[in-house]
């Protein structure tokens, strides 16, 4: 037959198991870079005297600053005080290397720390719509460069409201936007400081045998019958989304991103396609580019976008003056009519 188990015992099973102490992490020394500056003085040259002379301190000060550090580091001494000189202790020998370490990793530190200041290192990372890419952004490069080589530069192309998510997230310092679309609208934009750089006025391009080659400007609805290249099947969001208030409908023949790709098009006469004044400069000699009028389609303004209430990195401002200065050195954007190749 089964014993029973006590009162005694069946209480001791139901009572509840003690849970165990959670380890707690040691606390950690709160050290001086003097201290530890001296203690290295001291180690190399295995004398108090010599390390106060090359600190240009006096030797009760250097023995000061040891003993602070003794007295973090636990009590436990650092240094054997012998007839001629010192010697590291089993402790002293422990710390050496770390204290070597923390010292080199502050040493370097501080010198990238006054290189961002400086502008002679860091980085900027920023973004830009593609036709500022056409000259804009490489002007804009190759002028921060001269001046500031060794910061590293580093771009993403992309549309403004991708662009602007990105500076808002803060993967980006500075992006170059337009509003193209009405990108730039809505209680969002409050968060971003807009700089203006230009207005941008934008051309049509033709092929060099058409009609309207050669002409001062045009109208957009001149153009409502014409077979259109376009980055995209929809107006909407794109350049050719002034049409539609011109009371026509693009017919867009062909989708076509990339702005060589679609002057290659036009010069083959398969549509025309609008071109904005700062992709311009590259534009092929066998076709033909005519100002749009203003009332038609008025300048889109193009902005360095950077976001408020966050301290900006030290080389978006002289980034921002090459953006500036680079406009200023190219007519502030407006570029004269290209005439069609003979």
């Amino acid at each position: 037959m089964r014993a029973m188990p006590s009162p005694h015992t069946a209480r001791m099973a139901q009572a509840p198991r003690a849970e165990a102490p959670t380890p707690q992490a040691p606390t950690l020394p709160e050290l001086s870079t003097v201290w530890l500056r001296a203690f290295l003085d001291v180690a190399r040259h295995g004398s108090f005297t010599v390390a106060a002379r090359g600190l240009g301190w006096t030797q009760s000060a250097v023995s000061r600053q040891i003993s602070s550090l003794e007295a973090a580091l636990g009590g436990a001494p650092l240094f054997d005080r012998l007839p001629r000189g010192v010697r590291l202790t089993a402790h002293g020998r422990t710390l050496l290397p770390y204290a070597e370490e923390m010292v080199a990793r502050l040493s370097a530190m501080q010198r990238e720390l006054t290189a961002l200041r400086d502008l002679t290192g860091g980085s900027l990372r920023f973004g830009a719509f593609a036709t500022a890419d056409a000259a804009l952004v490489p002007r804009a490069i190759a002028a921060f460069r001269a001046r500031h080589p060794g910061v590293t530069l580093t771009r993403e192309e992309g549309l403004t409201p991708r662009l602007l998510a990105r500076l808002g997230d803060g993967d980006l310092d500075l992006a170059i936007v337009s509003s193209t679309g009405g990108a730039l609208s809505g209680g969002d934009m409050a968060a971003y400081a807009l700089h203006h750089l230009l207005d941008e006025g934008l051309y049509v391009a033709v092929p060099a045998d058409h009609p309207l080659a050669g002409s001062a400007s045009v109208r957009l609805s001149q153009l409502a019958s014409e077979d259109w290249i376009s980055g995209s099947a929809q107006a909407e969001g794109t350049l050719l989304e002034e049409a539609h208030r011109h009371g026509f409908r693009p017919r867009v023949a062909h989708v076509v991103a990339e702005w060589t790709a679609k002057q290659g098009y036009v010069a083959a006469g398969l549509g025309v396609t609008l071109v904005p004044a700062l992709a311009a400069d590259s534009v092929r000699p066998d076709i033909a580019l005519v100002p749009v009028r203003d009332e038609d389609a008025p300048p889109r303004a193009v902005y360095a976008a950077t976001a408020r209430g966050r301290a900006a990195a030290p080389a978006v401002g002289p980034f921002l003056e090459a953006l500036r200065a680079t406009q200023v050195a190219r007519g502030g954007g407006a570029l004269p009519p290209k005439s069609p190749a003979p």
